[in-house]
């Protein structure tokens, strides 16, 4: 799952991004409004978590060009303003949460999971598909029979990509996309290694390959 986070404090940045990166994201970091707007429009996001008070404008004027953009992914305002008129403001220009500085991190995972889930349709922390079932919040794969399966970081959030969509074909190129920031660059290879340790744990037809397209996962069992 990709995450932006929009905060030009880069300790505070640095901090929030390791803790999403546990919690399963896989963040983009950008300091500057400008940044901000380009890379909300160029790439795949699952959510943004976006500060207010940058250097060089207004979070909110991000937000309203994002959404004028056609940019729908979630978004959480995250700031130091905790006025009520900044928290009605924000869910004019199409904000989907508001969380006030300062925070516990545990609140600002929690939140956007749930934003995530409501943009997707679901009210429950898992993701069922077929005899399987994936828990958002502890990161572990459980299976009719009972048995369970604790994920890598990297594990789950392929696996979440792939059981998000049952039945559509994810391309090398976007699970790549979803597995790690613009800061790093794994060879494609990595994802073929990945889809081998998960078939081990669901099954070699359960995530199929389409010679020439990509993976699905589908459980018809």
């Amino acid at each position: 799952m990709r995450l932006l986070l929009v905060e030009d404090d880069q300790l505070l940045a640095e901090g929030l991004s390791s803790q999403l990166e546990k919690a399963g994201f896989s963040v983009d970091i950008a300091h500057t409004a400008k940044e901000a707007g380009v890379l909300g429009e160029q790439e795949d996001y699952k959510a943004g978590v976006l500060d207010l008070g940058l250097p060089d404008g207004n979070g909110l004027d991000v937000l309203r060009r994002w959404r004028a953009n056609k940019v729908a992914f979630p978004v959480l305002i995250l700031t130091a303003r905790g006025d009520w008129q900044d928290k009605v403001n924000g869910l004019k220009a199409g904000a989907d949460d508001y969380l006030a500085k300062p925070f516990q991190t545990e609140e600002l995972i929690a939140r956007l999971n749930a934003i995530m889930r409501r943009s997707e349709g679901r009210v429950h922390s898992t993701v069922k598909v077929g005899r399987f079932e994936l828990d958002e919040n502890r990161q572990c794969l459980q299976i009719e029979d009972g048995t369970e399966h604790s994920l890598t970081g990297t594990e789950f959030r392929l696996l979440r990509c792939l059981m998000g969509r049952p039945g559509h074909i994810f391309s090398k190129e976007q699970l790549m996309e979803q597995l790690y920031n613009l800061n790093e660059s794994p060879n494609e290879n990595i994802i073929e290694a990945y889809i081998r340790r998960l078939r081990k744990l669901v099954g070699a037809e359960t995530i199929a390959t389409r010679r020439g397209q990509g993976y699905l996962f589908n459980d018809t069992v």
